[in-house]
């Protein structure tokens, strides 16, 4: 009888790097467990500081206790919740922010990174390789974002609540880190709500600023920005894409992950602000990237799933920089906003 790597037999493969590997293989059930968490709020039932038993949780999020208990005791696993030696659950720092009041609340993300459509995704990402396209309209007959307003209303909410609170965070970690000095004008390129925009202008009391993104988005800007807002007297709400003109003149364009499409769309953007800029005009480029972070593993799972829905891409170092090159702009530096944004800090030339 053969060896099979248990019992007497020897086992030639590395233990280690074998069950590392079926831990992999199984990572949607990883990605399950966190979205079924959040999406029965179980952060949002169990008190910090306490420890709660599977039953009592079961009986505050309305499941059954013996498959509550087999969820939280996986989600334990990987540090979502801590098992306690009673056999209670309690918080971790993870778990934490599954919170929908948490400060850092990553509760839409979670839900936003494992939506219904997904996994009829990934398992598709062989072809998208090999095409080096998306196959998102393939799979759905249509391409990702007229989808999710079309069909899938419900994940088109996830998507801007998930983008709302990213955005939220990132926001304030990057008006830290942008000099204000001597800048009156501020534009805001593809800025989604608007919350860049809003913490640079309060972050300087004399700062003017530009809102400029598609107009069904600048619609529902931040209520800062908008009409009786307390920053609406020093902002302009600008319909319009960036990727055809970029029609207003400042001293800092700020434009943060944006140059994900295409690298066509990527130049016309950059060619559009080159054409707008004054001579000397700050221009601050904000991405995740994909080399020499700590959020390797994250952003390069992004990348792999803008390949998939929409045929995007993040950017390394180097092909950012070439394409900021190409483009005329002056790259003066790169300062890391957080664990996972890097700021780009280019000029316009004289």
């Amino acid at each position: 009888m053969t060896g099979t790597g248990t019992g007497t037999g020897t086992a030639t493969h590395d233990g280690q790097g074998s069950m590392r590997l079926r831990e992999l293989v199984f990572g949607c059930a990883c990605a399950g467990a966190v979205r079924a968490a959040a999406r029965l709020g179980l952060a949002d039932a169990l008190d910090d500081g306490s420890s709660l038993s599977a039953s009592v949780l079961a009986e505050r999020v309305d499941a059954h206790p013996g498959a509550l208990a087999r969820l939280l005791r996986a989600l334990s696993s990987y540090g979502v919740f801590e098992q306690r030696p009673d056999g209670t659950f309690a918080h971790t720092s993870m778990s934490r922010m599954l919170r929908l009041d948490a400060p850092d609340s990553l509760h839409h993300i979670a839900l936003w990174c494992t939506e219904p459509w997904t996994w009829q995704l990934w398992p598709r990402l062989d072809e998208a390789v090999r095409t080096g396209g998306s196959v998102f309209p393939e799979v759905f007959g249509k391409e990702f974002f007229p989808y999710l307003q079309e069909d899938a209303p419900d994940s088109a909410r996830v998507f801007d609540r998930a983008m709302t609170g990213s955005s939220r965070q990132a926001a304030a970690d990057l008006a830290q880190v942008l000099d204000l000095t001597g800048v009156t004008e501020v534009v805001d390129i593809g800025g989604g709500q608007g919350h860049v925009l809003a913490a640079l202008l309060e972050k300087q009391p004399m700062l003017r600023g530009t809102l400029l993104d598609l107009p069904q988005v600048v619609a529902g800007a931040d209520t800062r920005l908008r009409d009786g807002g307390p920053l609406a007297s020093r902002t302009r709400l600008l319909p319009g894409d960036c990727r055809r003109t970029v029609p207003v003149s400042g001293d800092l364009y700020v434009i943060k992950n944006v140059l994900e499409w295409d690298e066509n769309s990527t130049r016309r953007t950059l060619r559009n602000i080159m054409k707008a800029a004054k001579p000397g005009a700050s221009v601050v480029i904000v991405e995740n990237l994909v080399d020499g972070t700590p959020s390797m593993r994250f952003t390069s799972a992004m990348d792999l799933l803008l390949l998939l829905n929409v045929g995007g891409a993040k950017h390394s170092r180097d092909s950012l920089t070439a394409l900021i090159t190409e483009a005329g702009l002056r790259l003066g530096g790169v300062t890391t906003v957080n664990a996972y944004l890097h700021a780009f800090h280019t000029t316009v030339p004289g």
